[in-house]
């Protein structure tokens, strides 16, 4: 995005008596996130710096992370060719730097800053100011902002009493403002969604409240009430909207009155989820099962991978594992070592976006369509993970750290697990004729994960690196789900009512998945490939008598583009390196795309808010050139397919995916990126109540003519001693191990 301010450069200001004993230590990795030292000293550096050179009189910190150092100067650091068996580039000095983005406390406006280590200080090395209408993420400080505001509004106590509730039972999700025009750009606006809580730990989705403020968090003002209108059958049968239209009323409207409908209060029943609670709330009381005997992960020697700072190391595995303020988890420089000779895969891997757009089309109800990644960024929302619970058997945590409003910086101790699952069998034969015999190869995962709570959601990200070099990224949804009231009786056109009075609306989770693959090099190309039917030859002609025939047909993406998924062809994706063949095959060494695990049609209108805000929805696949910043900007323009600043954002941004794709660059044997859309559609049921039961969706990346043969034939075959029979009766003959079968 363009400064529509000064572009603020100069002298760097050194300050070394003060951050002495904060200098970095000489990294391991020169893609290691910035520790909880580093942070502070940044932020202090900086207020310094605004002190000396400024007329800025007070700040609000929103972001402070890496800024990564230009790709080739990384994989000439860490010994990684950019081309297959190419000579190395010479190691370049690699500067560390990092990016802030801050709030002018007196007057609102929103800035970014580039730093950089150098003469044992932090130096600022440009500063921008942001156009008014930009907005930097909301901070984890600002949501609870929101709820404090709105619990102190004279107007929403009113409100509240009206309905029988209490100030001190007022409680609410910030969430962005999405999309409304009446309220300017320029503000940091939030909506707050309304709930009563009747006790400490009261699951307050279960009492939804009926009127939805609108809150200036910066001036920690409520600027306006919403009330959503409510639908009514007429006597002839027919589903009505209590307003005249869905569209917005006029700020100086009586919302209420423009709603067309009566208060509703919110439902009384609790719908708790702590079985503490549940045993005094739920009907009949709480009985937890008996049935359920114990079943542990046991290792007795240990794991199989190694661990040094960021580098993770397993099973010809090697790749760096960082927390990433907006991203969650950040996988990059990904090898395999095949036989001795270290293949680079991908060079980054991570969640890029997601939104939740829900269905409901009357006011105010379009407006939720949350960039989870975008708006509040995934890594401050990361749960402290619990060993035992979260994760099971034995397992390694990463830390986290990101910037409190204040500069210093918030540590989240257990923000990654990395740990190994039994996965079923990765491969089986057996030779069925009599005296034959059978091999058995059990399959192992090494994970790592995350679990972040968003308001009423869960999301629970988890990476796959699998034996025979395939790669899955896993998502997994659960939590609360998003409810509004409804009146007695309502209809529910949009939702299901999954309690009485409790409503829960359509909605669709969607997620742009960003690879910035190098397979074998950093040269690669983008295949689309579709499986069809023998194409003009039908059934009884010469080619194809039975009728049978299909082939696979390959199109080479040659310029920048989003293509959609086709069901009826099995469409698929592959990213290959054309310098290197297959000794069989012939085809180039690649890896192949499977987003058939979540491949989903956005629901939206394409010229609708969501759509227009989000251009990935438009298409499941992605692909454009990767071009790196400049001087002292570094890192890649094109990380955030939705653009860098999301909040309020009303047009399709200019750094977003459907922009950059229109210039159309060649993306044939170059340093491309790739940008896979998946997604969930949610029709609530209520059996998704009070809590949902996990639902999941998948992308995997699968080796595709890269090895020679299976990767995984050395993988041996164990037979566990601990394995034992449930039942007497049920032991088999063959446990002594006839049946010709070998595990090992």
């Amino acid at each position: 995005m363009a400064p529509d301010g000064p572009v603020i450069t100069g002298t760097p200001t050194t300050i070394q008596s003060l951050l002495s004993k904060h200098l970095p230590k000489d990294f391991n990795h020169p893609l290691d996130p910035l520790t909880p030292n580093e942070i502070p000293a940044i932020t202090l550096a900086f207020r310094h710096y605004i002190a000396a050179k400024t007329e800025i009189k007070a700040i609000k910190f929103i972001t402070c992370s890496l800024l990564p150092a230009p790709k080739r100067a990384v994989l000439a650091h860490l010994g990684i060719p950019l081309t297959p068996g190419g000579k190395l580039e010479e190691p370049i000095p690699i500067v560390r730097k990092a990016e802030v983005d801050f709030i002018d406390v007196v007057n609102g406006r929103s800035y970014n800053a580039i730093l950089s280590w150098s003469d044992q200080a932090w130096n600022v090395d440009i500063l921008t100011l942001l156009p008014k209408e930009a907005h930097s993420q909301i901070s984890p400080e600002e949501l609870a902002v929101c709820e404090v505001v709105v619990r102190n509004d004279p107007k929403v106590q009113a409100l509240a009493k009206q309905v029988g509730i209490l100030p001190e039972q007022i409680f609410c999700d910030g969430w962005s403002i999405g999309y409304d025009e009446r309220f300017p750009q320029s503000r940091r606006v939030q909506q707050a969604l309304m709930f009563a809580r009747f006790s400490q730990h009261d699951n307050l989705y279960a009492h939804p409240m009926d009127f939805i403020p609108i809150v200036d968090v910066h001036k920690e003002e409520c600027l306006h009430i919403d009330f959503p209108p409510h639908y009514v059958r007429t006597p002839e049968g027919v589903i009505k909207l209590s307003a005249d239209s869905t569209t917005p009323p006029s700020i100086n409207a009586d919302a209420l009155g423009a709603s067309g409908r009566e208060r509703i209060p919110p439902p009384r029943r609790a719908w708790d989820f702590l079985p503490d609670l549940m045993a005094d709330t739920e009907e009949g009381g709480y009985t937890p099962r008996t049935d359920v005997k114990p079943l542990h992960v046991v290792q007795p020697e240990g794991v199989s991978f190694k661990i040094d700072g960021h580098v993770l190391e397993w099973q010809n595995w090697k790749m760096h594992v960082a927390f990433s303020h907006r991203e969650g988890i950040a996988l990059s420089t990904i090898t395999y070592n095949d036989h001795g000779v270290v293949r680079p895969i991908m060079y980054r891997l991570s969640l890029a976006e997601m939104v939740v757009p829900y269905g409901a089309p009357e006011h105010p109800h379009p407006r939720k369509f949350a960039f989870d990644s975008g708006e509040y960024g995934m890594g401050t929302m990361a749960n402290e993970l619990s060993l035992g619970c979260d994760c099971l058997g034995q397992m390694h945590y990463m830390p986290g750290s990101y910037v409190a409003n204040d500069g210093s910086a918030v540590v989240i101790k257990n923000a990654i697990c990395i740990h190994e699952e039994d996965a079923g069998v990765l491969w089986k034969h057996s030779d069925y004729r009599p005296g034959g015999r059978s091999h058995t190869v059990r399959r192992r995962r090494l994970v790592i994960s995350m679990v972040c709570t968003l308001a009423n959601y869960e999301y629970i990200w988890n990476f796959f690196f699998f034996q025979d070099a395939s790669i899955e990224f896993e998502i997994r949804l659960t939590g609360a789900l998003q409810t509004y009231v409804a009146s007695n009786g309502e209809p529910s056109p949009h939702g299901t009512l999954v309690a009485p009075n409790i409503n829960a609306h359509y909605h669709q989770h969607m997620f742009s998945i960003r690879v910035d693959p190098m397979i074998d090099g950093l040269n690669n190309t983008l295949i689309e490939s579709d499986i069809m039917p023998l194409p003009d030859e039908p059934t009884k002609s010469a080619a194809n008598f039975a009728g049978n025939g299909f082939v696979s047909v390959d199109k080479v993406i040659e310029k920048e583009a989003g293509r959609a998924y086709d069901y009826t062809k099995e469409r698929r994706w592959r990213i290959v390196n054309s310098a290197k063949k297959h000794y069989s095959s012939g085809r180039d060494v690649g890896y192949t795309l499977g987003v058939k695990g979540g491949a989903t049609p956005m629901m939206v209108r394409d010229d609708g808010w969501a759509a227009v805000r989000a251009a990935f929805l438009k298409n499941t696949v992605w692909v454009c050139r990767d071009i790196e910043g400049e001087g002292g900007k570094w890192g890649s323009e094109r990380m955030w397919p939705s653009g860098k600043y999301v909040p309020q954002t009303r047009d399709e941004p200019k750094d977003s995916i459907g922009e950059w794709v229109k210039g159309e660059l060649p993306v044939v044997d170059e340093d491309i990126l790739v940008y896979l859309t998946v997604g969930t559609t949610h029709t609530p049921r209520p059996e998704d109540w009070p809590v949902m039961p996990v639902e999941q969706l998948s992308v995997s990346f699968k080796p595709t003519s890269f090895f020679k043969s299976n990767p995984s034939m050395d993988v041996p075959g164990t037979r566990d001693p601990l394995s034992t029979p449930a039942f007497r009766s049920s032991t088999p003959s063959n446990s002594n191990g006839t049946w010709g079968c070998s595990c090992q």
